[in-house]
């Protein structure tokens, strides 16, 4: 049952999204794009510039000694977003992905869970702050907000990502592994040691303020420049979208995509943010649409070619791991 979860809620996401779009004028919807043509190709290709800003953030977090080059770790975020955005693995698959071929890149194992866990609750962080940023700029438009909900919604998401931070400086994985290791009479010893050198790792990081402190920069730059896709796409199709609206539909499209992290491809709710954010700055409802559907074409131009890329980078390590263990299995 627990298997089929994942793809019974991308089923029913995919079945609201649908019934989402087609209240609209289809035929209007359908003229949008194909006056958008190659520019929502170009929309789409702009996605690039937040994966590279995000990148050279987590690159922050790992020694000098053990940091892969730009692009490497571009394309690790690269699948870790393809991951994520198009499988139904609750936005935990990419972070698995992503740590097996930082490995691969010559971090340890301590490095690579440290900074990853690090990167995410600073992930948290500047979405939330840029989430702000939406909901003044939506405010600054003339948006009419039910500001309870949405203050209620963003003390949410800060008790969360405060949790998640303070969880990763309490040793809870030494805690927890001690715990186990003693109710099972010493039988994980390895495994409270690893948890041991990933606290350490952890706690060194956190109080390297200043590499903190950029990383939370750069994934701030990040998230604003997804708000170059909105832009562009909304150029192509005509649509009368400014800078700043632009990054009001993003950074609500964005914090509504991470709320829904069970579904895959935030699938329903992700054109619902749209059509919604769309009314209350005024656009009509075919604009909207027309921009959820170019978002979505991001996925089959970006993630769909990731996910591809991800398979052969896992065969490759499979193969160096075979070719590893040959001389030993040879004796």
């Amino acid at each position: 049952m627990k298997r089929l979860f994942g793809p019974l809620l991308a089923l029913a996401g995919f079945a609201l999204a649908v019934l989402l779009l087609a209240q609209q004028d289809l035929g209007e919807v359908a003229a949008l794009l194909r006056t958008g043509g190659a520019g929502l190709v170009l929309a789409s290709l702009a996605h690039i510039p937040s994966m590279t800003l995000n990148a050279q953030a987590w690159r922050l977090l790992l020694p000098r000694r053990a940091r892969p080059s730009l692009a490497a770790m571009t394309a690790i975020v690269w699948i870790r977003e393809s991951v994520n955005g198009l499988l139904p693995v609750a936005r935990l698959g990419g972070e698995v992905a992503s740590y097996r071929l930082l490995r691969a890149e010559g971090a340890s194992a301590a490095q690579g869970v440290a900074s990853l866990m690090l990167d995410v609750a600073l992930s948290m962080l500047s979405q939330l702050a840029f989430a702000l940023l939406g909901l003044a700029l939506l405010a600054a438009a003339g948006a009419s907000l039910g500001w309870g909900g949405l203050l209620f919604a963003m003390g949410s998401g800060l008790a969360l990502a405060a949790g998640f931070a303070w969880a990763q400086r309490a040793d809870l994985l030494s805690r927890a592994a001690t715990a186990l290791n003693r109710v099972a009479a010493g039988r994980f010893g390895v495994l409270l040691a690893h948890s041991a050198r990933i606290d350490r790792a952890t706690r060194r990081l956190w109080r390297a303020r200043r590499a903190v402190l950029l990383c939370f920069l750069w994934q701030f730059a990040g998230w604003m420049a997804g708000a170059l896709e909105i832009w562009l796409a909304a150029q192509a199709i005509g649509a009368p979208i400014g800078v700043v609206e632009a990054l009001a539909i993003e950074a609500m499209v964005q914090a509504l995509a991470s709320a829904a992290f069970l579904m895959p491809g935030a699938l329903g709710v992700q054109e619902g943010g749209f059509l919604g954010l769309g009314m209350l700055l005024g656009l009509d409802a075919e604009v909207a649409a027309a921009l959820a559907v170019a978002r979505r074409l991001r996925d089959l131009l970006v993630f769909l070619p990731g996910l591809l890329f991800w398979v052969r980078a896992e065969r490759q390590i499979a193969s160096h791991a075979a070719a590893a263990t040959a001389p030993l299995t040879s004796r």
